[in-house]
């Protein structure tokens, strides 16, 4: 199969009116550039994006966190109504929940998803016949939109430092490393169902798992498989970390865990001057979530300070209040603009290209989180994945090669995305598609918008 471009991005920039030849499952067999059957194209390609970080259920509560009552309301608040949907789905409603929200990240230039799954149970905490039935559907739904899954499931033991699991957590809960090491098999063994998808380890946070059993699990579990956790997305979550174990979060796993690149720590929001310098110097990356950061009034990663010790990073939609990875990048970036008052967040005292330096880190580091660590956009023998954007805007048409990246990530708006492209596949998704009934019924049947 024959795919024509006006420009397709490389590491070293733009290529012009590509052709990129694939094999029938998708593998890049040639990719030529001045090919004149091109120059027609209204395309442009870059790398797909990774979506590091991702609770498909979530996307069924989008908006609707959004009434106040008087007095405080805060993380704390909100997964109190998060809490109340994850105890009403059952895995039909999961499939379809997900199958929506894939198809939508592909129409926004997703290509993978890692998917940091913790709804393992049934409505009353008991475990399925089959221990990973809610990965299976999440495989399922990741197979039936056409995108690529790492899927994370989580190890989720307490309800707090040195807290029993709360009854609305229920559904989340293996007792012990042997619990969630029977639940890892059987989702393992589910991902051999799908071609496109592989397996993860996670950990819930360290509020969430005894610390002895967090490092049982990063030594004694597979070390060749990326490895998630959420760490230090709240003030709170740090007080009860020092007041519990003596350290903050990351101070503690920097100490007690043989850190390195396979590791993606999740916000890791809180950090002080020695936390950022060792999780870059372990060579760490961090998961970043900018609009549900901002929507849960987290706070702001000192993402400047990061960069400056060489820190790698990759975004995700977590909770999905935004499913546009342009707007993940443009928020993250603004924030560090508006409390450093200067514009080169991305750049550094390096300057350079502010697009550039968001696509290479988003694309490299987003990779590594689905065990993927070819620093290639695009090349011979690897699976033709990318973002496809309209060349005919007249922003976008008007640019040079100088600040065309620029123009897309910090000026395009969604009439100028085109989908994606997976395994060689189209995923131009139409906004009405067969998948809208399936989710707008569970929707109306749970009742909870």
């Amino acid at each position: 199969m024959k795919f024509h471009f006006k420009k397709l991005l490389q590491n070293d920039g733009w290529l012009e009116n590509v052709v990129v030849e694939t094999k029938v499952n998708g593998v890049i067999i040639a990719i030529e550039e001045n090919v004149s059957e091109a120059e027609s194209s209204n395309y442009l390609a870059i790398p797909g994006f990774q979506n590091a970080h991702s609770h498909a259920f979530q996307y069924a509560m989008a908006g609707i966190a959004e009434n106040h009552s008087a007095g405080e309301s805060d993380f704390w608040s909100w997964r109190e109504a998060m809490y109340k949907l994850a105890l009403a789905l059952d895995p039909d409603q999961l499939e379809a929940i997900a199958t929506m929200l894939y198809a939508e990240m592909l129409r926004h230039g997703y290509t993978h998803v890692a998917e940091f799954h913790y709804l393992h149970h049934e409505k009353n905490g008991k475990p399925f016949d089959n221990l990973a039935e809610m990965g299976s559907r999440l495989i399922s739904a990741a197979k039936t939109a056409g995108i690529g899954i790492t899927l994370v499931p989580i190890f989720y033991q307490k309800g707090g430092f040195d807290k029993s699991p709360e009854p609305n957590q229920k559904r989340f809960i293996s007792n012990s490393v042997e619990g969630y090491q029977k639940l890892f098999e059987a989702s393992e063994r589910a991902c051999r169902h799908y071609e496109h998808a592989n397996i993860a380890i996670g950990i819930h946070s360290l509020r969430g798992v005894e610390p002895e059993a967090v490092k049982e699990v990063a030594e004694n579990f597979s070390k060749d498989i990326p490895f998630h956790i959420h760490i230090s997305e709240q003030l709170k979550e740090v007080a009860d970390c020092e007041a519990f174990l003596g350290k903050r979060p990351v101070e503690w796993m920097l100490e007690n865990i043989d850190l390195s690149d396979r590791f993606h720590f999740v916000h890791a929001t809180h950090l002080n001057e020695g936390e950022i310098a060792g999780l870059a110097e372990k060579g760490v990356n961090v998961v970043l979530c900018p609009t549900t950061e901002g929507n849960l009034g987290d706070g702001i990663f000192p993402l400047i300070e990061f960069q400056n010790h060489s820190g790698n990073w990759s975004i995700g939609t977590d909770s999905h209040v935004s499913l546009n990875p342009f707007e993940e990048l443009r928020l993250l970036d603004y924030g560090q603009r508006l409390i450093s008052h200067k514009r080169d967040s991305f750049t550094g005292e390096n300057g350079g290209s502010s697009a550039v330096s968001a696509i290479r880190q988003t694309t490299i580091a987003g990779r590594k989180a689905m065990n993927n660590f070819s620093q290639d956009y695009f090349s011979v023998d690897q699976s033709f994945n990318a973002c496809v954007i309209s060349a005919e805007h007249p922003l976008i048409q008007t640019s040079s090669r100088e600040n065309l990246l620029n123009t897309i990530v910090y000026s395009s708006d969604e009439t100028m995305q085109r989908g994606a492209i997976f395994s060689g596949n189209w995923k131009i998704i139409n906004p009405n598609h067969e998948f809208t009934q399936n989710f707008v019924k569970v929707l109306k049947d749970l009742k909870h918008r």
